[in-house]
């Protein structure tokens, strides 16, 4: 029966996964029909500004979006069993506003003195302010006793984080605020298939890294001490949990800026889709979560008041705030 529902459920996700990136390629301020996507996708288009917006726009965009929807549950879903809390995200935590903070550093500074940043410097820079966050929740962690004080602790890292990049902001190139404060408040335009490539490298090579893990983690979620008798090394396993989960939220940063709830969200959402939690079918289904999640909200990010383009963490917070008011209510009854 659970066998049957973790197919089903897998269906679903590929079936949404699928129509979802569809309707991000042909739905936009220039409508392309489906019919002439598989003509230009067969090399047979003849409409040269079709295939301009099908190939460098709206197909990296789709793609950027998959991949690092994906990544961003991910992380949260590593994070969530690492610290035993349902709340606990990238977002939430601060992680994604300290990678938001170096990179901002990166953009304003830097881009004075080089005329082009590529996206591996842009993924570093952002890896290293994920792992200056976590390093501050870690140490915070140590000194509290209750989770309910570390996402508060989490969520005033993100804010001091947040101020000083406002305040760099402010020091950016007139010609350059526009694009930084785009993306600071979160946006899939803009990306190239060489960012496509590069993240797809990274997140994919974590996502296995961390399926492999599948064993480990479901010992760890049984408790510190079941996970020790059954042989697991606790402490190499919590460095994989920081780098693992840094390196994903830092991904999603570096290209698009802090993302909200997703990782939260959608981690509890595939959750009671397939009735289980069991990490070898939690892995690889958040990630297909994330995807389908990314690439509805960046879909209504783009055609619902075009053709103003909203910020990606608006529609994502829409759809996930309310779930995470619903897992704080439900905590509480318990």
């Amino acid at each position: 029966m659970r066998r049957t529902r973790a197919v089903f459920a897998f269906a679903v996700l590929a079936v949404l996964l699928v129509l979802t990136a569809v309707l991000n390629v042909i739905i936009g301020s220039v409508r392309i029909p489906l019919a002439d996507v598989l003509e230009i996708f067969a090399g047979r288009g003849a409409d040269v500004t079709a295939r301009t917006i099908l190939w460098q726009i709206r197909l990296p965009r789709t793609a950027a979006a998959a991949v690092l929807g994906g990544a961003l549950a991910l992380s949260g879903y590593l994070l969530q069993t690492f610290f035993h809390n349902p709340i606990a995200g990238p977002f939430v935590l601060g992680i994604s506003s300290g990678a938001k903070l170096t990179v901002a550093l990166l953009l304003v500074f830097a881009a004075r003195r080089v005329a082009s940043i590529s996206s591996a410097v842009m993924i570093a820079s952002a890896f290293a302010g994920a792992l200056l966050a976590m390093g501050f929740v870690l140490i915070m962690a140590r000194v509290v006793d209750k989770m309910s004080m570390l996402i508060v602790g989490g969520v005033m890292i993100g804010y001091i984080c947040s101020a000083v990049t406002d305040i760099i902001v402010t020091f950016a190139d007139d010609s350059d605020i526009v694009n930084l404060h785009n993306w600071s408040r979160g946006s899939f335009s803009g990306i190239t298939w060489e960012n496509v490539a590069v993240m797809s490298v990274l997140v994919f090579a974590a996502a296995l890294f961390i399926f492999l893990l599948s064993k480990p983690i479901s010992a760890y979620r049984l408790g510190e001490m079941y996970a020790q008798n059954m042989g697991v090394n606790l402490k190499l396993l919590r460095v994989c949990f920081v780098l693992l989960s840094s390196m994903l939220a830092a991904c999603i940063t570096a290209f698009a800026g802090p993302v909200s709830f997703v990782g939260i969200a959608v981690p509890h959402l595939v959750k009671r889709l397939f009735g289980t939690a069991k990490p070898i079918l939690m892995i690889p289904a958040c990630f297909l979560g994330g995807s389908v999640f990314c690439l509805f909200c960046d879909l209504l990010a783009r055609t619902l008041f075009a053709p103003t383009e909203m910020s990606i963490s608006t529609v994502t917070a829409v759809f996930g705030a309310p779930i995470v008011i619903i897992i704080l209510l439900r905590k509480q009854r318990a």
